[in-house]
């Protein structure tokens, strides 16, 4: 048995903890450079706004309904998510974060109420973090997914659903006719793991409720659809076939890219832009214990400026050796983005992809440059353990490695405490200073929990 947990838009609830006025009125939440809307509250849907609709057709609203717009404020989410995601945890034995917003919990062999024990988790989440929650239980990780759907729609749409599972759905608590009756109401296209293209299909041959999926036979459904589709088809019928992962596996790749501000076409603003996606990423790729054997780098100019003329372009450097060295990583991007650039375009986007990832514990040697002093110690300190004058390799580059891991994991250290761009690559530019290629972040509200200068004052 499974438990998904869900905030409710989150983002947007993430803003009423620190500004009660917010409650009752329409937000939405922008994306980077306050591009498009990625998070809306129930009365900003009321008002038909749709996800993704861009700031520019929608910003009317400010005036004729009173629509507030935020910036997005990552770091804010991310630690809401963390205190939010701790309580969850308390559902059950194990559990998958599956987003910043949405995790699964396994049930299994928990006694008592669920449905119960789901309200009182729920409420707990309300009370201690702010963040209102609805909670699917099903079977399976599709129908779990599935109930959460329910006690969303429910609490939002009257009628729809049966009204005891607004808030919390358990499927396994209701009759036969009962399920039936809400595969009956759910969209084909609504459930996990069934995508728009398939969804069309599935219409087309007849296929329009979650109940005339759940009906069809799974082999068919491999042989006319995928393996992906039939899964989700056994699933929906009852058989777990998606193992609850506690333990996510490692990317196989970590990229770090933004659009800018405003068009950038000097490369020494673009190195700047560069410098600080690379330093992002192998941040990143030291965060998940690997090395990275090639540095991709792209730049791009806008589609939508149609005046402009258009340039788009991409390169990988592989590295020597795989790392997760900031300036080795920095120096790999920065070469590419020197082969690739070219002057007089209005560049509005940048990248920097790390691939070829392995384990940050498998090495390889190559015979490189060490200091006499350091070497002859290192030479003493292999002798006394045992190791040969043929050793040297591994010596000088287990000296490197050693002291390289400890730089980035100081700068690590000092960026984490004092806050992102404490410690910056020279390459970067001045740490404060205006740089037109950041992106435009006008409606941010303070970091509120991650920062000391943000942190809300308590009135008497």
């Amino acid at each position: 048995m499974y438990a998904l947990v869900d905030g409710n838009n989150f983002y947007v609830s993430c803003e009423r903890i620190f500004r009660p006025s917010l409650n009752g009125r329409p937000v939405v939440v922008l994306s980077n450079n306050d591009g498009c809307a990625i998070a809306r509250s129930n009365e900003a849907k009321a008002l038909g706004i749709k996800m993704g609709a861009p700031w520019f057709k929608i910003r009317h609203l400010a005036e004729e309904a009173g629509l507030v717009a935020l910036s997005a404020n990552f770091a804010l989410y991310g630690d809401i998510s963390d205190r939010m995601m701790s309580l969850a945890a308390g559902l059950g034995h194990r559990q998958e974060i599956y987003s910043i917003d949405e995790s699964f919990v396994e049930l299994t062999g928990i006694r008592g109420d669920l449905t119960e024990r789901s309200h009182k988790i729920r409420a707990r989440i309300l009370q201690w973090v702010g963040i209102p929650t609805c909670i699917g239980i099903g079977p399976t990780k599709t129908l779990a997914k599935l109930a959460n759907h329910v006690a969303k729609t429910a609490e939002r749409k009257p009628g729809v659903y049966p009204d005891h599972c607004a808030q919390v759905c358990h499927l396994g608590a209701l009759s036969p006719a009962e399920f039936n009756a809400v595969l009956a109401a759910t969209d084909a296209g609504e459930v996990w793991g069934v995508g728009r293209r398939i969804a069309q299909q599935l219409k087309d041959g007849g296929i329009h409720t979650a109940l005339d999926l759940t009906r069809m036979d799974p082999a068919t459904v491999k042989r006319r659809f995928s393996v992906v589709l039939e899964r989700t088809v056994r699933e929906l019928q009852g058989t777990a076939c998606m193992a609850l992962d506690d333990e996510p596996s490692a990317k196989q790749q970590i990229a770090c890219t933004r659009s800018f501000g405003q068009p950038v076409q000097l490369l020494g603003e673009l190195q700047e832009a560069v410098t600080e996606f690379a330093c992002r990423a192998a941040e990143k790729l030291r965060r998940q214990g690997s090395h990275a054997g090639q540095v991709l780098v792209y730049v791009r100019t806008s589609p939508f400026r149609a005046n402009d003329p258009q340039y788009s372009r991409s390169a990988v450097f592989p590295l020597p050796l795989p790392t997760s060295d900031s300036t080795t990583i920095t120096e790999a991007a920065l070469a590419v983005l020197d082969s690739i650039y070219q002057a007089g375009f209005n560049y509005t986007k940048a990248g920097v992809m790390l691939l070829d990832l392995v384990p940050a514990d498998r090495h390889q040697y190559a015979l490189d440059w060490v200091p006499r002093e350091a070497l002859g110690q290192l030479q003493e300190q292999g002798q006394a353990q045992g190791r040969g004058p043929g050793d040297k390799a591994k010596i000088v580059h287990a000296f490197q490695l050693l002291a390289r891991a400890r730089l980035m994991s100081a700068l690590d250290q000092v960026n984490s405490r004092y806050g992102r761009g404490t410690v910056l690559l020279a390459s970067a530019g001045l740490a404060g200073a205006d740089r037109s290629w950041a992106m435009k972040r006008e409606r941010m509200t303070p970091q509120y929990t991650t920062r000391w200068e943000d942190l809300a004052p308590a009135k008497a």
